[in-house]
């Protein structure tokens, strides 16, 4: 009721405040506010909430952590613009990211010829290589060719699925690594195909023994945040923060506490002419 009496005594002020909305852009779901973000609403990312050490919940707190977490809250605090986390399984997250649940997704994507076709990529804020994992007792595998085949459990929609593909193995599809870790201890699949850092990080807090990096896949693989092709603009400002990252060491920072070395790539341009990839 006390608006209704605001718009009708004084409907000219009201009219020019829209008009200055309207001159700060649309949501930040297209990415065209300004670079302080500070007409724009909540930063909504999609994630899974799965994938140790990047994006997963802590087991003593339950709350969302991990290095891709940290980043991207670094870049919302550049940008000035509250984080809000949508978490869903990784086969549907590029579908909830077209849906608009979410403006960008932060969840170790691969950049690679196929997605840039589909999606605005941020420039890399990881850099990794892709393994074949198989339980300690298998020797059977020592380089990629050997995984031919054989059964290996993955995330349907993941780059590391088309890689174990390519390389003549059956797919049994995953939910994530935890998943396809418990499968290939019990026997149920030979390999699976993960991110180097995600594995170091498995055998490093589970001390697992059960299972050991047999191969690697020969790739070098760059990791960026996603956006949808109409949200280029916001992809800029995620370079824009990134880059200011990078320079203030607070990328590096964040790398070192995760991994005990830099794995960003610092600064480096999206290339990613390439290879498959992490998730």
């Amino acid at each position: 009721m006390f608006r209704s009496k605001i718009v009708v005594r004084f409907t000219p002020v009201v009219a020019l405040v829209a008009l200055a909305v309207a001159g700060c852009g649309g949501s930040g779901g297209s990415g065209s506010s300004g670079a302080s973000g500070a007409s724009a609403g909540p930063l909504k990312v999609g994630t899974e909430g799965t994938y140790s050490p990047f994006t997963f919940h802590d087991p003593a707190s339950n709350k969302l952590t991990g290095y891709d977490i940290e980043v991207v809250e670094a870049v919302g605090q550049k940008l000035h613009r509250k984080v809000e986390f949508s978490e869903t399984t990784f086969d549907s997250i590029f579908a909830g990211l077209e849906a608009k649940r979410y403006d960008v997704v932060a969840n170790q994507i691969s950049i690679n010829p196929e997605r840039q076709a589909k999606y605005a990529f941020s420039t890399p804020y990881t850099v990794s290589t892709g393994v074949v994992v198989t339980r300690a007792d298998d020797n059977s595998v020592t380089r990629l060719a050997d995984i031919k085949g054989k059964t290996s459990a993955q995330s349907i929609t993941s780059n590391w699925a088309q890689t174990a593909k390519a390389a003549g193995a059956k797919i049994d599809g995953v939910e994530g690594l935890t998943q396809a870790i418990a499968l290939l201890k019990q026997h149920r699949v030979d390999v699976t195909i993960n991110d180097s850092l995600a594995i170091l990080d498995y055998l490093k807090t589970s001390k697992d023994t059960g299972v050991k990096i047999a191969a690697q896949t020969g790739d070098r693989t760059e990791q960026g945040f996603a956006f949808r092709r109409d949200s280029a603009a916001l992809a800029q400002q995620f370079d824009t923060a990134l880059a200011a990252l990078a320079a203030d060491g607070t990328l590096k920072q964040i790398s070192l506490k995760w991994f005990g070395q830099d794995v960003t790539g610092t600064g480096a341009t999206a290339t990613a002419t390439a290879s498959p990839s992490a998730s």
